[in-house]
């Protein structure tokens, strides 16, 4: 009798306690939350860095980097800086408002160049965390005749 009423005690604490446990993380339902508003301009990039991969010696290449003012104020580029001559970009010359996504065109002209190539493209605004930075990167094969 003590046996029978020691199992079934146990069956009553160990149901109680696997009822008790919690989901995991990974099965539990996600929150949906709103994206983060940053008091002042802001500037949030979609990705930072784009590798074309290999490309011909005279090729002239272009990506289009998108980005969002996720701030609570309208968001200037003053301006774009890049690392030498070869490369030359397109952005917009007016004010991005709140939550409007723009975008900043990198043009690499591989003339002249050959084997690995990284360049830094430094975008000058009034965003609240300073100068934003975009890499572009590309392998220049050369032909031998």
């Amino acid at each position: 009798m003590k046996t029978l009423s020691l199992c079934a005690a146990f069956l009553v604490f160990g149901t109680a306690a696997a009822f008790a446990q919690t989901a995991p993380d990974s099965l539990a339902t996600p929150a949906v939350v709103a994206p983060k508003v940053v008091e002042g301009p802001s500037i949030q990039l979609e990705e930072e860095k784009f590798d074309f991969g290999n490309i011909k010696q005279g090729d002239v290449v272009e990506h289009t980097f998108t980005f969002t003012n996720n701030g609570s104020q309208p968001l200037v580029i003053k301006n774009v800086r890049t690392t030498c001559g070869c490369t030359a970009t397109d952005y917009p010359k007016t004010a991005i408002q709140p939550g409007q996504t723009a975008s900043l065109t990198a043009r690499f002209n591989s003339a002249g160049k050959k084997g690995p190539q990284n360049k830094v493209i430094t975008i000058d605004s009034n965003a609240v965390q300073g100068s934003a930075q975009v890499f572009i990167k590309t392998n220049i094969l050369t032909t031998v005749n």
